[in-house]
């Protein structure tokens, strides 16, 4: 049985804590009729499942394919002996979509959106010795009301629509706190003065408090300070005399602790880190840490073969950033899909450039109603991973046009790019990539020709490639790329599809993948490019790596194509 057992929240950790991950039981309630059937208190469900694999996985146990309008968990857990007298907290660090949790068969709480975790108190629930839990989770997919990127609508994958993910797909975990605690934190880096602003949100009694923060590189203290905090809330500033720099390829970390002392006593302790790093435009170039750099990205979707929007292990993660590496690029587009904070760990750790992007496919910005929804996840997604280094910018929708309702999109794109930068204004927001500009930092497109010498023509320095009637107005001097390109398809099985009619042989793709590329990193206007894709998914066949993650072709022989140097850095 493979468990995924790690830390799932390495920029937030206490040391108190217990993995629900395993085995669970486990049943799918095709008529959302559980609660009239009974299945809060059933003595034992009809099945088994490995948490947090969702149940269309084969690393699940179950997979099942088809559509399950709801499915239940239950399990028991013994409660340390040190957590008694604690405040007792349940996480879910992502559950699609709408759930309810409930500790020996009182209910604890509700929550609704797919990609970011959420935690209920359960104090008042628990007791010495063992407990049940049972959570609830419906997913409907199909409704045009609900976030879910390329999930599928049909029953089976098809074009760009994958397997889709019902229930539970990320760790489920205990943790126990004093009364008094730390609930979350904000880091603010500035890497052009060496300093980083940490606010921190208090929880429980709010009376004789103090907040430390101690920052530390690579074990070597590095600065402290101490803060009142009875107001709820602390801010504390670290200057860092000798400041060295998150970049890209060098994923320089600062160890910080957190201490919550009443009286002078700790009561809370916690681990975090932060990079420090700027982000910031020069004319069309974009600089991180008052550095050119030029944005050589792959398009990575998430999916795993064996786990679907779960990777096997925390290991799995980590390597698809060191395949994307290999192949020579410096950062990825996280496309259509809100990654696990393991991912974006791996990232910091790694220098590792990332765009953070709502799952939008599905959703029409032009429902008011369901814009709500969107929103409203949509901020728990910055929120949650705010705090990351690597995140360099941020994209809440992805080709989204105006042929219909042309005025009400357009007020949605702006609104949704407000909303974006009111809550982060260090990082840039493109308001709807490769789809209809309203407001946006960036001016970007979507491309898919396959004629290299097409291509060339049409980005040579010089051609008028922005500001067309379909994407908006572009405003003089903005930085511009093309966000997606490339996917040549390579599948000499002859199944699934690629952009373009396929090449025959590994020389032809070699050379059309180098013309393409070229004809963007010549043009001294580029800020950087996204090509597509790191992997196959499913029917997709135009990855560089295999589904499975093999190579198709030696990176050796791909990586200089992308990693010579652009017009623009020149």
């Amino acid at each position: 049985m493979q468990v995924r057992s790690e830390y799932p929240r390495p920029q937030f950790e206490r040391s108190d804590w217990l993995c629900l991950n395993g085995e669970w039981e486990f049943e799918i309630d095709s008529g959302d009729s559980g609660r009239q059937r009974g299945l809060i208190e059933k003595p034992e469900l009809d099945g088994k499942i490995i948490v947090p694999f969702c149940p269309e996985s084969r690393l699940s146990g179950v997979q099942n394919v088809d559509f399950m309008q709801a499915v239940w968990y239950k399990r028991t857990f013994i409660l340390p002996e040190k957590a008694a007298g604690k405040r007792v907290f349940i996480n879910l660090d992502a559950v699609d979509y709408e759930c309810e949790v409930w500790i020996n068969g009182h209910s604890v709480g509700t929550h609704k959106g797919g990609y970011v975790g959420f935690s209920f108190e359960i104090s008042a629930f628990v007791q010495r010795g063992e407990n049940t839990v049972v959570i609830c989770a419906r997913d409907d997919t199909r409704s045009g009301r609900q976030p879910g990127g390329k999930q599928s609508h049909r029953y089976l994958s098809h074009g760009c629509h994958y397997t889709r993910t019902t229930g539970i797909w990320q760790s489920v975990w205990l943790e126990w706190t004093d009364e008094t605690r730390i609930k979350s934190v904000r880091i603010t880096p500035d890497g052009v003065n060496g300093s980083v602003l940490v606010e921190a949100e208090i929880d429980g009694c709010c009376t004789n408090l103090t907040l430390s923060a101690q920052a530390a590189f690579e074990g070597e203290y590095e600065g402290e300070a101490e803060v009142d905090a009875d107001a709820g809330q602390a801010s504390v500033t670290l200057l860092i005399e000798e400041p060295k720099l998150w970049m890209p390829g060098e994923g320089n970390l600062y160890d910080l602790i957190l201490t919550l002392k009443k009286g002078g006593k700790p009561v809370d302790k916690v681990k975090s880190y932060f990079g420090l790093r700027s982000i910031s435009f020069s004319g069309k170039k974009c600089l991180i840490n008052g550095e050119p750099v030029f944005q050589r990205l792959v398009l990575d979707q998430g999916f795993y073969p064996d786990g679907i929007y779960t990777a096997p292990s925390d290991e799995e993660l980590k390597n698809d950033i060191l395949r994307s590496m290999a192949m020579g690029f410096n950062g990825a587009r996280l496309h259509q899909k809100v990654f696990e904070p393991r991912f974006l760990y791996w990232a910091d750790k790694l220098g590792y450039i990332v765009w953070g992007e709502m799952a939008s496919w599905g959703i029409d910005p032009a429902d008011k109603d369901t814009l709500a929804i969107f929103t409203e996840e949509w901020l728990q997604v910055l929120a949650r991973d705010y705090n990351h280094p690597s995140i360099v910018g941020w994209c809440p929708w992805n080709e989204t046009w105006g042929e219909s309702n042309k005025g009400t999109r357009e007020s949605t794109m702006r609104l949704t790019y407000l909303v974006t930068k009111s809550y982060d204004r260090t990082r840039p927001c493109i308001d709807a990539s490769g789809g209809m500009h309203a407001l946006t930092d960036i001016y970007d497109t979507h491309d898919y020709c396959q004629d290299a010498k097409l291509y060339a023509e049409r980005y040579a320095p010089g051609q008028p490639m922005y500001g067309t009637d379909k994407l908006g107005p572009y405003r003089e001097g903005q930085p511009v790329f093309v966000s997606e390109y490339g996917g040549i398809g390579w599948n000499p099985d002859g199944e699934g599809w690629g952009y373009g009619n396929g090449p025959k042989t590994e020389e032809e793709f070699l050379e059309r993948l180098k013309g393409l590329t070229d004809a963007l990193m010549d043009n001294p206007e580029h800020m950087g490019f996204c090509y597509t894709q790191l992997t196959d998914v499913e029917q997709e066949r135009n990855g560089l790596y295999y589904y499975d993650r093999a190579p198709k072709f030696p990176p050796e022989k791909i990586r200089p194509i992308f990693a010579r140097k652009a017009a623009i850095e020149q």
